[in-house]
């Protein structure tokens, strides 16, 4: 890391406390005045920090800003392989781990961006992915002898963390439509998009990329017109450090999950938190829509549906609609946030 980065590590540790230029000089070996120059660069980034004479820097409480130090500062141990990276600006953070992912990049690679330009849903959809309201993240993932199959898994595995992460940070109860989109009183707070690479040796996955995307705030000129009336946020206002507990709180919960893949029961997570099991549904398919019963999701995370003429089916991938609200329309829902 360079003195920027360092310093901030030492903000995010202790925000509203004072740090004088002497002693950051002193702890990072550098001088006072490297120290003023990271401090403005810092400042141009968006950081309030105060300056007081005999006193020295201080990070304003109030700052949310998503970093990897502030992340850092809210990750238990089980986050310790963790490698992030957080941008400015990306297309795609799904896209660029891909690349990373090929080129040899560890389980636990992390890339975050602050916005993204051409950020990407399920089915090809866009991804709404405004400025600094949002957290657009993508993990990578190399588990052993995972088939195709399961990959389902891992996607209720991180709308369980979703779900955990949001209640924890913003009290809020969060529930899941299947298969990976969180609501948060009748609006959708967040997508997951699931992407593998398959060996051609055994079948099984060579990598997984999972990418999150959470409407922490709803952006300041509102939600597009298209989206209006199905968007929601985790929060109601600026909250101090908001975006990095939050990113922080998924990592923790999500890879906890992950870790203990054979022994923690997930699933039943999954099914309390579900906005389906027991409602009518419409199963959307390539030769058309069926109406159909939610009736429940099985061990491998399938979702169990009843049609009108009696047929159980267990849909492994696909998609639904349901209707939460009388003024939401019937069709499917933008796979935007």
């Amino acid at each position: 890391m360079g003195v920027k980065e360092d310093i901030l590590a030492m903000f995010e540790a202790r925000k509203g406390v004072y740090f004088s230029g002497e002693e950051i000089a002193a702890d990072l070996s550098v001088s006072r005045a490297a120290v003023w120059k990271a401090v403005n660069a810092l400042r141009r980034e968006g950081y309030e920090i105060d300056a007081v004479p005999n006193k020295g820097y201080c990070l304003s409480s109030g700052t949310d800003i998503l970093s990897a130090q502030g992340i850092q500062t809210h990750l238990s141990p089980i986050c310790q392989g963790i490698d992030l990276h957080v941008l400015q600006e990306a297309e795609s953070t799904n896209a660029l781990l891909r690349e990373a992912a090929n080129a040899g990049a560890p389980e636990g690679y992390v890339i975050l961006s602050r916005t993204q330009t051409k950020g990407r849903g399920r089915l090809g959809r866009s991804f709404y992915s405004p400025a600094d309201t949002g957290i657009y993240l993508s993990l990578l993932l190399r588990p052993a002898g995972i088939s195709p199959a399961q990959a389902v898994r891992i996607t209720t595995m991180a709308a369980v963390a979703v779900c955990e992460a949001v209640e924890k940070a913003s009290g809020k109860q969060a529930l899941v439509k299947w298969v990976n989109d969180v609501y948060v009183d009748g609006r959708k707070v967040s997508g997951i998009l699931t992407e593998a690479s398959i060996s051609m040796e055994n079948g099984c996955m060579d990598y997984v990329i999972l990418g999150v995307g959470i409407n922490a705030y709803a952006p300041p000129e509102g939600f597009p017109a298209e989206l209006a009336s199905i968007a929601g946020a985790v929060f109601d206002h600026r909250q101090s450090d908001g975006k990095n507990i939050l990113t922080a709180e998924f990592l923790n919960r999500f890879l906890y999950y992950y870790t203990n893949w054979d022994t923690v029961d997930y699933v039943a997570q999954y099914r309390a938190r579900s906005l389906v099991i027991g409602k009518e549904i419409t199963v959307l398919a390539p030769s058309g829509t069926q109406a159909a019963a939610a009736l429940d999701v099985d061990e491998e995370c399938r979702l169990i549906v009843r049609y009108e003429d009696g047929r159980i089916e267990r849909l492994s991938s696909g998609e639904i609609s349901i209707r939460l609200a009388p003024q939401e329309p019937k069709s499917p829902e933008e796979e935007r946030i």
